[in-house]
């Protein structure tokens, strides 16, 4: 028999449109899933019903929001039957307690395990208890509101409450949530998830986990949180994010660095911003923080049997540091239970010592701008990644040159005088032995700056230098290096200039 396809045609089509419409009450593209625009699908006829959820008040005044004391749960949605959660609003007023306190839970078809549980303000993508206008596609803060627009399926039932674990009332807590109501959909649709990590402090040598389960689905986002605990620099952004999939033992995904996982570069140079798939909300280089996001939405990672997604802190995973996190994905149901979350206490940020400081110490990252150097570059290194204490967590960083290279830098006096000279420089394993001049002077004894790892050398007494008052132009001399050392470097930490007391004139 031969098939006319001609007249095949339109029943093809009639079919192809009834299993792409199937698809489409969870889908707003016309095409494959995960092709075309947003807006392509809404000329298409929903057969859905709407429905609402939310705090307006039921009894027609305008009392609309709802108070929550502490250790209560208050149910924002209970609905029986099958549907897509499409948005999800809220307000309320705002506080860091509550943000990172208040937990919200969504479970889906019965399930006595929730699928997201994470404290309110990490689950909206802003990290530290912070509340920060910001614009992505699926979620955003703006002028006081909190958006979710992740599409949410659901086969049976839909459940989500919020607990209040802080010690604070809630008073004013306002919610919507809008969806459409199905007889069913379809089978294949994959259930929304989002789980709450945090390592405080992270572990030496072991990348951080973001998210660790099994099942069917795809991976679609990161809102990531991390605070330095060594100091305020920003060295964990080193790390690589790797992403082990289906129970391999090598990553299927290994990155470069983390701003470069989160879609920009140089530790997020241009400071804060948000995009429609990515963006860094906070960067504070003041207290060595950073809250950045990273939707997986033109690129969602799928996986069959399980998927690890980790990330290092540091090159190493050697900087310590306060990391926390949501995962976001769609997978099959039953999930793993969640790892349980931290005590409401351990729940709040991280409040950073300030950073180390010598007494009197003349700063070396502070002699970088006029420094000269006969050969190689000069800038200031942060040091927070290594074990140790440098003042100011930072240094003059002298890298590039060759033996008998010269740096001559500013020293600072407030008045003119003798001064002992205690000097604090850095060791490490490509670093040189350096001999401070004044004019044709030496100034105190060569140093060998050579040690099997990166760390202070503590205070070092360079002797007697008579200064005048404002700058002091003295030079550093590379005059070798140690046999086992494979450069030349040179890092000062801070000078400190203590007076030398005249001893009693004793006439003869």
């Amino acid at each position: 028999m031969r098939l006319n396809f001609a007249r095949l045609v339109p029943f093809i089509i009639a079919a192809g449109l009834i299993g792409w419409l199937a698809i489409g009450a969870a889908a707003q593209t016309v095409g494959p899933p995960g092709l075309g625009s947003p807006l392509s699908g809404l000329p298409l006829e929903r057969k859905g019903t709407a429905h609402h959820a939310g705090s307006w008040d039921r009894n027609g005044r305008n009392a609309d929001s709802r108070s929550i004391a502490p250790g209560e749960t208050l149910v924002l949605l209970d609905y029986k039957g099958a549907g897509i959660i499409r948005r999800f609003w809220c307000t309320f007023p705002g506080n860091t307690a509550v943000r990172c306190q208040a937990i919200l839970r969504m479970y889906w078809d019965g399930e006595k395990n929730p699928s997201v549980e994470a404290p309110l303000g990490e689950f909206f993508g802003v990290g530290f208890g912070k509340q920060v206008d910001y614009t992505s596609l699926p979620m955003n803060e703006n002028s006081g509101g909190y958006n979710c627009y992740w599409p949410m399926p659901f086969h049976k039932s839909a459940y989500w409450t919020i607990t209040n674990e802080s010690k604070h009332p809630i008073n004013g807590f306002y919610w919507n949530i809008d969806f459409e109501g199905y007889k069913s959909v379809p089978k294949q649709m994959l259930e929304f998830h989002a789980e709450y990590r945090r390592e405080n402090p992270t572990i030496n040598g072991q990348n951080y986990t973001i998210l660790d389960t099994t099942g069917r689905g795809q991976y679609v986002g990161t809102a990531l949180f991390m605070q330095n605990l060594q100091g305020h620099g920003l060295g964990f952004l080193e790390g690589n994010e790797m992403i082990y999939i289906d129970g391999h033992k090598k990553p299927a995904i290994e990155g470069t660095g983390t701003e470069d996982y989160f879609c920009s570069g140089w530790y997020f140079d241009k400071g804060p911003y948000s995009a429609p798939y990515h963006g860094c909300i906070i960067k504070d280089t003041k207290l060595g923080r950073v809250s950045a996001y990273r939707w997986n939405i033109e690129d969602a990672i799928p996986f069959k049997k399980s998927i690890r997604v980790t990330i290092q802190h540091g090159p190493v995973d050697n900087v310590k540091a306060d990391y926390s996190s949501v995962a976001y994905w769609y997978q099959t149901k039953p999930h793993p239970a969640f790892p349980s979350l931290p005590l409401p206490g351990l729940l709040l940020p991280t409040v950073p010592l300030p950073p180390y400081k010598i007494l009197g110490a003349i700063e070396g990252e502070g002699m970088v701008s006029s420094a000269k150097a006969t050969s190689g570059t000069v800038e200031v290194q942060g040091l927070s990644g290594f074990s140790g204490h440098w003042s100011g967590d930072a240094q003059l960083w002298w890298l590039g040159q060759s033996d008998n290279a010269t740096l001559t830098i500013q020293l600072p006096a407030p008045t003119a005088g003798t001064y002992d000279l205690i000097g604090y420089f850095t060791k490490a394993t490509d670093y040189g032995i350096f001999q401070l001049y004044q004019g044709e002077a030496k100034i105190g004894p060569e140093v060998d700056c050579y040690a099997t790892s990166v760390v202070p050398t503590g205070a070092v007494d360079m002797g007697n230098i008579t200064l005048t008052a404002g700058d002091n132009p003295l030079v550093v001399k590379m005059v070798g290096k140690n046999p086992a050392s494979s450069n030349y470097l040179f890092g000062l930490d801070a000078f400190v200039l203590k007076p030398v007391t005249a001893g009693p004139n004793i006439s003869q």
